[in-house]
């Protein structure tokens, strides 16, 4: 590492320079790399540790033709990749491409800016892929080096070094950051920041609108988060937390999907039944963070009654007492909910209920069928709510367990779970026990969602993750309507309670965080949590709606954009009176070198030599001698050292030691 620094150190300036500044924008493309096409990130690596190579070895930068002809090949790559030139991806991929390029003839400093604005412009397309903390926080430290870049470019004489530059941009910052605060909490927006187009989210949740089971061997757990929640008061038990998603009542042998799914699609869905939804007791009222899932879907609690106050967005509830938005949640929304968990829904009598809750496909599981004539000759006389028990007590007592790594099971999936394998994680339960409760004519569908929750003890907020996902099963009885009955409780009593939750591998370094210190390890993550979720609180969530609520708190009436327009243009203009008067003051000061040397000769004025306003430390020095001889001494040489640290290459004494020397020295005297 010495001997690195010390060949960094011998570099000419130029060199010195470029080499930093492709390391910085080496840094701001980092983030691209999961994002760009394969050859882009070969080009930019290579054309990086081109330039680089020719910088440290003093060659000439490559002619013409050779930037033409990358040029076009970058220009071929990008239709190849995406088959257009504009639009997001493909405007990433030129930018990235076209900023690496430009390093080739970096000749002068006009070539140079070009270059940092281009980075600046590269560094604010990373937002257009995530906004996540560490994102920010990456790209900020990209910030501070471009700008060390851009000062150190200013500073053309000598060989200045980096850390005095990068001093310079780090005061550039912090001034400019109250200016960035205002701005961002008075500027008018009409979306959340950095909201995108919906083709920037990619689809990834641990629902789906359909249900195929049995086509999954192994399910791997993903502990990346859904959505958070935050109560108001006391949460319910966290086996009675079942948020709603996606409800299926129609089977055809593989696969469960919405009834009539077409016309699921509509918005508002339509209502094929009356949910007749009729709520018992206090609600639960709570406040849900839903990550971008690009899907439709608002998870409530079961079951709300009243409509999500979700800014900006319609919201509709279909028959089946699902909550769903007027687009796809593409990005992150937060939104209220107030919700029963105990209510009753459906119609109470069989008449009123859809057939096709009852039907199953011909030809499939006849062994799930002949187990239920079985149970109803075994239990002769039994209601539907008996029958319900019976599979219920089977399932707890017939050696069925909860895995992650069923197999790949057959066309009769029903009849493998309930003879063959005996086991299988919640869809191939769910799956099994609906068409079994069908075999024995009662209507049933499969309801997914996600089931339980883990509290962050550091911000008070519940985080349900990916692998909290799950699917249970409603079953219609007389007078009663659609009953929830998880079959997965059964099976294995802990998925659902809050011993045994699904815990997703945390890689080496969790793992090993973990045996050493679980506590530990808690701790930082729930921290990090937290920390991550007051950035989606605070700066991503930061919408119109919140800046409305600031100006009511500062007395506002009814506040609007135009109101919040006038109020961010008194704080410029205030700013700005401020930055004059400071302006104004600052030119009537003295630079503190010229201040602390006119002590000095005020000093050696009160000791009888007037050496004038305009005569250099040296000068001074040279007249102290010869006036004072051996007591003038120590004020020579403190003279001296203020001239070097003036003007000197490399000063050995600060201003700050000379001016508190002034005071320690002993000045001659009359």
């Amino acid at each position: 590492m010495l001997k690195l620094r010390e060949r960094l150190g011998a570099l000419p300036r130029e060199a010195r320079d470029t080499l930093f500044l492709l390391a910085v924008i080496a840094w701001v493309i980092l983030p691209h790399v999961q994002h760009l096409p394969w050859w882009c990130s070969l080009l930019v690596a290579g054309v990086l540790a081109w330039r680089g190579l020719l910088a440290v070895r003093g060659r000439p930068l490559p002619g013409r033709a050779w930037l033409v002809l990358l040029l076009l090949g970058t220009l071929a790559g990008t239709w190849a990749s995406h088959r257009t030139l504009v639009g997001r991806d493909a405007g990433v991929t030129l930018i990235v491409s076209l900023l690496a390029l430009k390093t080739l003839e970096l000749r002068a400093k006009r070539d140079a800016f070009v270059v940092f604005f281009l980075g600046f412009f590269t560094m604010l397309t990373n937002f257009f892929f995530s906004q996540s903390l560490p994102v920010a926080a990456a790209m900020l430290l990209g910030l501070l080096g471009l700008l060390t870049a851009l000062v150190n470019a200013h500073l053309p004489v000598g060989r200045p070094p980096l850390a005095q530059a990068a001093r310079t941009a780090g005061w550039m910052t912090l001034l400019g950051a109250p200016i960035m605060a205002v701005l961002f909490v008075l500027f008018p927006r009409f979306a959340p920041l950095w909201g995108i187009p919906a083709d920037a989210m990619s689809g990834r949740s641990g629902l789906s609108a359909q249900m195929q089971v049995g086509n999954v061997a192994d399910l791997a757990l993903d502990d990346s988060i859904a959505f958070r929640v935050r109560f108001q008061g006391p949460p319910p038990p966290q086996s009675d937390l079942y948020f709603r998603g996606p409800v299926l009542g129609d089977f055809d042998g593989r696969e469960w999907r919405p009834l009539l799914a077409r016309l699921a699609l509509r918005f508002p869905p339509p209502r094929f039944v009356d949910p007749q939804l009729a709520v018992l007791g206090a609600p639960v009222n709570y406040e849900v963070t839903l990550e971008p899932s690009n899907r439709p879907w608002l998870l409530t609690l079961d079951a709300t009654a009243s409509a999500p106050q979700l800014p900006g967005m319609a919201v509709a509830m279909t028959s089946d007492l699902q909550w769903v938005a007027s687009g796809p949640i593409v990005d992150r929304v937060r939104y209220r909910a107030s919700s029963h968990v105990a209510f009753r829904s459906g119609p109470l009598r069989r008449a009123q209920v859809l057939p096709e809750y009852t039907q199953l496909p011909p030809g499939y599981n006849p062994r799930t069928i002949a187990l239920a004539a079985r149970l109803q000759r075994e239990h002769p006389g039994a209601g539907p709510a008996d029958l319900v028990q019976a599979a219920l007590q089977l399932l707890r007592t017939g050696g069925y367990s909860y895995t992650l790594s069923p197999g790949v099971y057959g066309a009769n999936t029903a009849d493998e779970f309930w003879f063959d394998r005996k086991e299988g994680f919640c869809e191939h339960i769910a799956s099994a026990f609906a068409v079994l409760m069908r075999a024995l004519d009662i209507p049933a569908r499969v309801v997914t969602g996600y089931q339980g929750g883990q509290p962050n003890s550091v911000d008070g907020y519940w985080v349900v993750r990916q692998s909290d996902a799950h699917a249970w099963t409603e079953v219609w009885l007389e007078g009663r309507g659609w009953v929830r009955v998880d079959p997965t409780a059964a099976v294995a009593p802990g998925r659902t309670g809050s011993f045994q939750r699904l815990v997703a591998p945390q890689g080496v370094l969790g793992t090993a965080m973990q045996n050493v210190s679980p506590g530990l390890w808690v701790a930082l993550r729930s921290g990090w949590e937290a920390m991550n979720n007051g950035w989606n609180q605070w700066v991503l969530n930061y919408t119109q709606s919140r800046q409305l609520d600031m100006l009511r708190n500062l007395g506002f009436q009814s506040p609007d954009w135009e109101d919040l327009a006038h109020v961010l243009l008194a704080v410029v203009v205030l700013v700005s009176l401020a930055g004059a008067l400071w302006t104004w003051w600052d030119r009537r000061q003295h630079d503190p070198w010229l201040r602390l040397l006119a002590r000095a000769r005020r000093r050696l004025r009160e000791a009888g030599l007037d050496v004038g306003r305009t005569a250099p430390p040296r000068a001074i020095a040279d007249r102290v001698r010869g006036r004072f001889g051996g007591d003038g001494h120590a004020a020579a040489h403190w003279l001296l050292k203020l001239e070097a640290q003036r003007y000197a290459r490399a000063p050995a004494t600060t201003l700050a030691a000379l001016r508190r020397e002034f005071h320690q020295i002993a000045w001659p005297r009359r």
